[in-house]
């Protein structure tokens, strides 16, 4: 699991190596002796911005689960699919994208201004080295921009001056948690943060999530997390229910919750990994 619920909570680490991690303050130094979940991410889909504390604990989770870097990949087209949809057929222009991560290609703002170049995109991680890195990326785009900021703070995130300056929240906004929240612990509340997050919202607003799970391939779980955990990263696996109630308060976007890999996708099913290769789900809720 992995860019990666309500609380059948199996804890566990290693699914998901979300886009942004969870795992330090927003006022985290740079720690590169650490593994990082959204550096262990990077690494997952080939890219060259991690350290060897992030490759070897990536390595470590892949002993234990051999398709990680397939499922990454999946999870990352699905945020491809969503953010599409959400310009196109959702008519969002704003997005917020929490636990983004590293740059890589086809990143959320290049999708959305593909289709509409006005787009705007507020970026959100707690590695400074992300933050590094975007501001370098995003320097000449100024309706992208990135802050230093942990999803447990979601009220500093929607109050953060720079939130402020691109997003106008009396207007919809998408809001991207996107293989994050099962870093969080049932005793931080994923679901007080969303609904936090929520309240900032105006109607028409979108929610995407995704998040890990062991209720497809239980057997790999425990191997995961205690890969996960072993390098300082805890996980939290959730099924399909506890996804659902994170979406409390949204109206599910058909299909509704499904694994990621097949979340609107076009490639035909019998060509997609299986599930238990992917292990992980997603969806877009609407706020009404």
């Amino acid at each position: 699991m992995t860019h990666t619920g309500n609380t059948h909570d199996e804890t566990a680490p290693g699914a998901a190596e979300g886009a942004a991690g969870a795992q330090e303050s927003s006022g985290a130094s740079l720690r590169i002796g650490e593994a990082h979940s959204a550096r262990m991410y990077d690494y997952l889909l080939g890219g060259k911005d991690n350290y060897p504390a992030d490759q070897s604990a990536a390595e470590k989770a892949v002993s234990a689960f051999p398709t990680l870097r397939t499922a990454a990949r999946e999870n990352r087209k699905f945020l491809g699919r969503a953010v599409r949809y959400l310009v196109e057929e959702a008519g969002i222009r704003q997005f917020l994208d929490i636990g983004s991560g590293l740059p890589t290609a086809h990143n959320v703002h290049q999708v959305a201004q593909a289709h509409d170049p006005s787009a705007r995109v507020v970026y959100v991680d707690n590695d400074p080295i992300v933050l590094a890195h975007g501001r370098a990326l995003l320097s000449t785009d100024e309706r992208t921009t990135v802050i230093q900021t942990d999803i447990r703070d979601p009220r500093g995130i929607i109050e953060h001056p720079e939130t402020q300056a691109l997003l106008d929240f009396t207007q919809p906004v998408a809001v991207l948690a996107v293989a994050i929240l099962h870093f969080l612990s049932d005793e931080e509340d994923p679901a007080g943060v969303v609904e936090q997050l929520r309240g900032a919202l105006a109607p028409g607003s979108m929610l995407v999530l995704s998040h890990a799970t062991a209720e497809i391939s239980p057997s790999t779980a425990l191997g995961v997390q205690t890969a996960y955990r072993a390098q300082g990263v805890p996980l939290t696996l959730r099924d399909r229910t506890a996804l659902a109630d994170l979406f409390d308060g949204f109206e599910l976007v058909d299909p509704g919750i499904q694994v990621v890999s097949d979340w609107r996708s076009t490639v035909p099913e019998a060509e997609r990994p299986s599930h238990a290769e992917v292990s992980w789900y997603g969806g877009i809720g609407r706020l009404a």
